[in-house]
């Protein structure tokens, strides 16, 4: 037992010198700095990764999906099965509510950190062998839609969280405010494009044909 301790015990309730108790106060003032900093660094260190987009030029930090959005996902693809892709896939939990669901579902996170929590939530929830996660950027919407008019058949079925497609006209939607979802059929948007695309070759040959008088 050490000097001091056995100084403050020996001293009656109420007559310790102030110097002792201002020494007592201010160890325990530094301690108590000590856990309130060393916490928050700690948590941001852990948060940070999470809620951080990355280092997107354009910052779009990660918002987890709600019960109530996962379930209008889940509705709206109940009589389907197959593939799911989820892009922007967050911590996964939409990627594990359709692989539990059946399907075999991939999800494309920009954020590695979220990418590897998943991998390990997807283990913890025994789905690790219907679901796979890639770290990727896929979150250029305008490109995105050509990529998936291209690439997608037409059976396809495609479904937005919180952010609709720009030019896409959705099929029909489910859900309110933040947890509205959108859906689209890809037969329905791939003969948009493809009407597009054709008025967009129509005013290029005709720009073309027409005669320019010299100034």
């Amino acid at each position: 037992m050490s000097q001091e301790q056995m100084f403050l015990e020996t001293q009656p309730a109420g007559q310790c010198p102030g110097g002792v108790n201002d020494s007592r106060r201010s160890r325990v003032g530094l301690v108590v700095t000590g856990l309130v900093g060393g916490s928050l660094v700690a948590l941001y260190a852990v948060a940070t990764p999470f809620v951080a987009p990355a280092l997107r030029k354009v910052c779009l930090p990660f918002v987890p999906a709600t019960t109530a959005q996962v379930e209008n996902v889940l509705k709206v693809l109940q009589a389907r099965s197959g593939t799911l892709v989820d892009i922007g896939s967050g911590d996964g939990r939409i990627v594990i509510a359709a692989a539990k669901h059946g399907f075999r579902a991939s999800g494309f996170e920009l954020n590695p950190w979220l990418v590897w929590y998943s991998r390990y939530k997807a283990w913890r929830e025994g789905v690790r062998h219907s679901t796979s996660f890639h770290i990727s950027d896929l979150w250029k919407m305008d490109q995105l839609e050509l990529k998936l008019g291209s690439e997608l058949q037409s059976t396809a079925k495609v479904v937005a969280c919180r952010f609709p497609f720009p030019t896409w006209v959705p099929d029909h939607t489910a859900g309110e405010g933040i947890d509205t979802v959108w859906v689209y059929d890809a037969k329905t948007f791939k003969s948009q494009q493809q009407q597009q695309q054709g008025t967009t070759a129509k005013t290029t040959a005709e720009q073309e044909q027409t005669p320019t008088s010299p100034t």
